[in-house]
């Protein structure tokens, strides 16, 4: 007799796939985890594709650990700059931008993350996103669409 299922929180992450989104009827399966960052990964037998878990964050194609995302969200929210940060944590400044990036286009969702595991007052986060888009010049149109939704005194588009 066969062992039953644990339940799997995730959905479909394949536009193509018929329960894309969709918490009934779906059929995904674990497939194994990250060797680098140790991330599950999830397999849809409804559209035969594999994703990870973290498809549609900040998070996905990182080779940064959770917890140095976080320590970088702390650094920036001390006001920081993408050089001290370089220093402090010895990842590139490149990787930090595109990190900023990445948190700018998703920023929402970060922005309850930060509220609610970091303990963040919202003022603390407002100060982030207001450093985010004055040091990061040139942000891409979904990063900018992001932080006009959480800054403060904006009208969400």
């Amino acid at each position: 007799m066969a062992r039953p299922r644990g339940k799997i929180d995730v959905v479909c992450q394949n536009p193509e796939c018929r329960y894309y989104r969709k918490e009934a009827g779906k059929d995904i399966i674990k497939s194994g985890k990250s060797k680098s960052t140790g991330h599950q990964r999830y397999y849809c037998k409804h559209c035969e594709t594999y994703f990870m878990e973290t498809k549609g964050t900040p998070l996905y194609r990182k080779q940064l650990t959770e917890s140095e995302i976080i320590n970088i969200c702390k650094y920036l929210v001390e006001k920081n700059g993408a050089r001290s940060i370089e220093r402090i944590t010895g990842h590139h400044r490149d990787t930090i931008g595109r990190l900023l990036e990445d948190m700018a286009e998703h920023a929402a969702e970060m922005n309850e993350y930060l509220i609610k595991t970091l303990g963040l007052t919202p003022f603390e986060c407002d100060e982030l996103w207001s450093f985010v888009k004055k040091n990061k010049k040139i942000l891409s149109p979904a990063a900018q669409i992001g932080l006009k939704r959480v800054m403060h005194g904006s009208t969400p588009a």
